[in-house]
């Protein structure tokens, strides 16, 4: 939207400089703040006035709200202040015109063109009567549904500055605005370009050949043509920068010199409607000369005759000359001359002559074929050559019926030329939809009648005569007006004139209006201009733009260009109209009623059929071009909020798609993780774990669906600021880690609460996540920090009953960030309890990332005593052949060993830390003092049980600090991603893989199946034949699996590891805890996984 479209509600600005489009609603501050403060009988409502104003003080700007852009002729008054605050607003002077003046004579002016009167004629003879009435037919049918589209949106609303690109972008969306917009852009500079060629081209050829710098005469063939193109080049350059100067200068000389143009033009075609009633009367005198049936040169002849007789004497003529080698009557002649008689036959028979019949069928030519006149006998020798075929009228490009529709259909374009002036008019909502049809139906009549009277009036090889070479240099058209050809050339001159001035004053005024939407920000220079508002830079690149036009020189080759950019403006009119149509959008309340989506359909399919008609490659490089704009815009344009009808597709699109995914689960095939992520935020509400969110992404690349969620204690009424402070911080982490996907915050009276309800309401319909990732709690064993593990089991409990698959990072500080690369490693997959296929899938998924590529998978399975493991390997090896994963395999034997004594004492420490913060209820300091002691005693025994294992020692210091709360107070509070060192625990701490052997031998115990043998073996203290054998077993188990899982994936990137299932009630949380602990111990990244209890993974396709 320009800048200087400013109505009542300007002040109102978005944070882009662009005034507000919609009408001045509740939060508009431009009335007297005391005005809304009068109405004591209100006193109801006092406490809202400031926010929601009196609707008796509001009316008055409602409806004479007027934001609307100056329209061309206010713009020598406009201002451009965009840089700072606007001063106060020059009274606006209210429009005056009506529909005649404001719509229908532009929009007559721009339709009628260059091309009616330098091509229809040709496209008659080339194209015969049926065929150029059916290009004629279609293209202005496809006009004709445009504009009832476009008449649909423009009464829907206030359409300013822009036309088409105000209304495609207010309706599809700054993307499909900005690349339609382009177009029209272009398509209109071009247009400039054509106009400016066709002006050149009745100057030099019709008006003053002599004027041409590079000579045609004595040339022939591409000499000839290529003179011609330079020619055009040179004028076109010059007329090009007089008309941009002139436009520089002022628009208001176009204006006032628009009116002259549009008389010049309705004249002209006054003019060949009365030369049509006098062919019935008197045919006018334009004999041509036929050889044959071939058309000849009109200045290779004064008499069509071979020769003539003066004084009783025969003599040869000039045409006698020009085909025989002397001008005596023995002299040799050229073959087909000699054999073929001269005839001379009328141009413009009249309509009454009958030659409608023979003008009926097309006579589509190759290039430098001769024209000749159908139903005319003709002696040719097939073996010779051609000879002398500069003597004849020929063929300048090889014709088809494809090119004339795109040579055609830019005399059928203009139509947005009133709704681009809505601005000046008095009632748009009225003029635009009355005064556009009735010139599209006007100019349609004028088309069709043409067609059919050319053929009907104008002997066939004259039609298709396209620079009147056969009828001594006339413009074809001009053969026919009455009084005189000359009406018709200088009409046409300028016409042409006027309109490529008119595109030279419109386009640039489009690409600033482009530019200050600021949705393409490269083009934003061209959004200045000077201190009236002119756009000078946009002038310019219009200007070099337009002379890419003139560069190609050419008419025919020029006009399919801008018929391109054209078609692609009004299909996206039409697609707008019938978007907004079927979505039903309560905005869409056209005045303009006679409109339906069917039609906007089958306008839009006529589009793309005559894009693809005019030129398919044409098409295709159009159509690339937008697409290009569009992806631009989509990843670096400004983002614009214009209630747009894609969005509203997007709306309806989820919808049914939710609601089809409610019809039941995804198959395995198509089972993907769908995370929901709980991450936790410290008290400034920002995300203590980004890498959680990394991962997530690793996992995903960006397929699927990803939730964000996280949880603020307090209530809704007291902390919802500070909940969408949170929001904002999710988000941009999310921006910062490309995760797609959506953020959650809920307020709870509690974060236990919280988590909770995030895991059970999370997501949409069937679009819900089926896997929950939430990181290890960090200094889980320290007092303050207790809850944390408790809410986490809770959390684990939780994805077990709902049936989610739960993945536990451990150390998710160190997990690598999206700009790293492992370029070489292992990703170890610990595969001992089958979980659906989890442990198998996600590998698979990381190593899609560009941070894992490189690493290779290996999977490791436990082999028991009673087990094949030869076979097992075989067997896995055959398995991840079907599931085509390539991974190493191994099987790693673990044998009933013996329970080692510091696994009793491991257990008997777990187990007393957890009975004595049971049952006492002890202040913080005494609680701590209680912990060291029994840590004290816990050392003392430990070395004196083991004394080669130092590491020990350290393994219940950090893990004996745990209190328990009551049940109510329980939260969930995540840590930040800093891990601390965690105490090492199991075999692999006391006597680990990097120790002597004989060490860890001293470590296990002989004789676990007897506690008296190990009694008396290890001198073990009374109190371990009371410890619970399940805990023991535990215990030893995590200890043996820690041992091995260590000593082969030590030095992986990356361990994932099946993760045990939470005790049933709530009194082993402790011991739950350490057990993982133990298990995961010296490992550096561990992902913990439990599986949500379906298959996700299939051998079959």
């Amino acid at each position: 939207m320009m800048d200087g479209e400013e109505g009542e509600g300007g002040p109102n600005s978005q944070g882009d400089g662009n005034p507000k489009e919609s009408s001045p609603f509740i939060n508009s501050r431009d009335l007297d703040q005391s005005q809304q403060y009068d109405g004591k009988t209100m006193a109801l409502f006092e406490e809202e006035m400031d926010t929601s104003p009196m609707v008796s003080s509001l009316l008055s700007s409602l409806a004479n709200y007027s934001n609307l852009p100056t329209g061309s002729k206010e713009h020598e008054e406009a201002e451009n202040n965009e840089e700072g605050p606007r001063p106060s607003k020059k009274p606006v002077k209210a429009p005056q015109l009506g529909t005649l003046m404001g719509v229908y004579l532009p929009c007559i002016q721009n339709i009628f063109g260059v091309i009616l009167f330098l091509r229809m004629t040709w496209m008659v003879g080339i194209g015969g009567v049926l065929g150029s009435f059916i290009i004629v037919f279609m293209c202005c049918s496809t006009t004709m549904l445009t504009a009832i589209s476009m008449s649909a949106i423009a009464t829907n609303g206030v359409v300013p500055a822009g036309g088409s690109y105000y209304m495609i972008s207010r309706s599809l969306g700054p993307e499909f605005g900005g690349a339609v917009g382009i177009c029209f852009y272009l398509g209109t500079t071009f247009a400039g370009a054509m106009y400016i060629l066709g002006c050149i081209e009745i100057l030099l050829i019709y008006i003053v050949p002599q004027m041409a710098i590079f000579k045609i005469e004595g040339l022939e063939g591409p000499e000839a043509e290529l003179a011609l193109l330079n020619n055009m080049r040179v004028y076109g350059t010059i007329v090009l920068s007089f008309m941009s100067l002139v436009v520089f200068v002022g628009v208001k000389y176009v204006n006032k010199l628009a009116l002259a143009f549009l008389a010049c033009v309705i004249l002209s075609i006054v003019a060949v409607y009365a030369g049509v009633i006098k062919t019935a009367i008197d045919p006018p005198v334009f004999p041509v000369c036929l050889l044959g049936n071939r058309t000849l040169l009109s200045k290779g002849y004064d008499v069509c005759a071979k020769v003539v007789e003066v004084d009783n004497e025969t003599v040869t003529t000039k045409l006698w000359r020009t085909f025989c080698d002397s001008d005596t009557l023995n002299a040799t002649c050229d073959e087909y001359f000699a054999d073929n008689d001269v005839t001379e036959i009328q141009g413009i028979p009249g309509v009454t002559s009958g030659i409608l019949a023979e003008n009926l069928f097309g006579n589509y030519l190759e290039k430098g074929m001769f024209l000749e006149k159908r139903g005319v006998a003709s002696e040719v020798n097939a073996d010779a050559p051609p000879t002398n075929s500069n003597r004849y009228v020929l063929s300048d490009i090889t014709s088809f019926f494809t090119l004339l529709v795109g040579i055609y259909f830019p005399s059928v374009t203009g139509i947005m030329a009133g709704s681009n002036r809505s601005g000046d008019l008095r009632d748009a909502q009225k003029s635009i939809p009355i005064g556009t049809i009735a010139a599209i139906t006007t100019t349609s009549i004028v088309y069709m009648s043409t067609v059919v009277l050319f053929g009907a009036c104008i002997e066939g090889v004259v039609l298709r005569d396209k620079f009147g070479e056969g009828v001594s240099g006339n413009l074809v058209i001009g053969t026919l007006a009455w009084p005189s050809p000359w009406v018709i050339v200088f009409g046409s001159f300028f016409s042409t004139c006027g309109a490529g001035l008119q595109s030279l004053t419109g386009a640039p005024r489009l690409l600033q209006a482009i530019s200050r939407d600021g949705i393409i920000p490269f083009l934003r220079v061209f959004g200045h201009g000077k201190a009236n508002g002119e756009p000078t830079w946009a002038l310019l690149l219009t200007a070099c733009i337009c002379e890419i036009g003139i560069i190609i020189a050419s008419l025919d080759a020029v006009a399919p260009i801008l018929s391109m950019f054209f078609l692609m403006c009004y299909m996206f009119v039409n697609l707008a109209c019938a978007l907004q149509t079927l979505l039903r959008t309560p905005n869409w309340r056209p005045r303009f009623k006679f409109y339906h989506w069917a039609l906007s359909f089958l306008g839009m399919s006529l589009c793309l059929s005559l894009m693809f008609i005019c030129s398919w490659y044409y098409a295709i490089v159009a159509m690339g071009i937008a697409t290009c704009i569009y992806k631009y815009i989509e990843f670096c344009g400004a983002e614009k909020e214009w209630g747009d009808g894609i969005r509203g597709i997007s709306l309806s699109a989820a919808r049914f798609a939710l609601m089809r995914l409610e019809e039941g689960p995804p198959h395995t095939k198509n089972w993907r993780p769908q995370i929901l992520v709980l991450a936790s935020v410290d008290a400034e509400q920002n995300v203590e774990q980004p890498r959680l969110l990394s991962l997530a992404n690793q996992l995903k690349a960006g397929k699927g669906l990803t939730i964000v969620g996280t949880s603020v204690q307090g209530t809704f009424l007291d902390n919802y600021a500070e909940a969408q402070r949170a929001d904002q911080s999710l988000r941009k982490l999310m921006e910062t880690e490309k995760v797609k996907g959506f953020s959650q915050v809920v307020i709870s009276s509690n974060l236990r609460d919280g988590t909770s309800h995030l895991i059970q309401v999370g997501g949409l319909g069937g679009l819900k996540h089926n896997t929950v990732l939430v990181s290890w709690p960090r200094n889980w064993k320290h007092p303050e920090h207790h809850q944390q593990f408790r809410n986490f089991i809770e959390v684990v409990r939780e994805t077990t009953v709902a049936s989610l698959a739960l993945l536990v990072p451990k150390n998710i500080s160190s997990y690598p960030s999206n700009g790293e690369r492992f370029t070489e490693g292992h990703i170890d997959v610990w595969w001992i309890v089958h979980d659906g296929g989890m442990l198998m899938l996600l590998p698979f998924l990381l190593r899609q990332h560009k941070v894992w590529r490189k690493c290779k998978m290996r999977i490791f399975t436990v082999a028991q005593m009673d087990d094949n493991s030869i076979q097992m390997k075989k067997d896995l090896i055959t398995f991840l052949y079907h599931l085509r994963i390539d991974a190493a395999v191994e099987v790693v034997e673990m044998h009933d060993g013996d329970i080692s004594a510091y696994t009793y004492e491991k257990t008997l420490i777990m187990e007393q830390r957890s009975q004595i913060l049971k049952q006492m209820h002890l202040t913080k300091n005494e609680m701590e003092r209680e912990i060291q002691s029994i840590t004290d005693s816990s050392r003392g025994s430990i070395r004196r049980k083991n004394p080669p294992a130092p590491r020990s020692r350290h393994s219940v210091d950090g893990g004996a600090g745990v209190a328990e709360q009551p049940e109510d107070e329980v939260q969930l509070i995540h840590s930040k991603n800093a891990s601390t060192p965690t105490s090492p625990v199991g075999p692999g701490a006391a006597a680990g893989p990097n120790a002597p052997a004989g060490e860890r031998e001293k470590a296990k115990a002989p004789a676990p199946a007897n506690p008296e043998a190990g009694k008396d073996l290890f001198n073990m203290k009374p109190e371990w034949e009371h410890l619970s054998p399940v805990d023991v077993r535990r215990m030893h188990t995590a200890m043996r699996l820690n041992e091995v899982i260590v000593k082969k994936s030590k030095e992986a990137k990356l361990v994932l590891l099946n993760m045990p299932g939470p005790p049933k009630n709530r009194v082993g949380n402790e011991n739950y805890m350490e057990f993982l602990e133990v298990l995961t111990e010296g490992l550096n990244r561990v992902l913990l996984v439990r599986g949500g209890g379906r298959e996700v993974i299939t051998i079959y396709s």
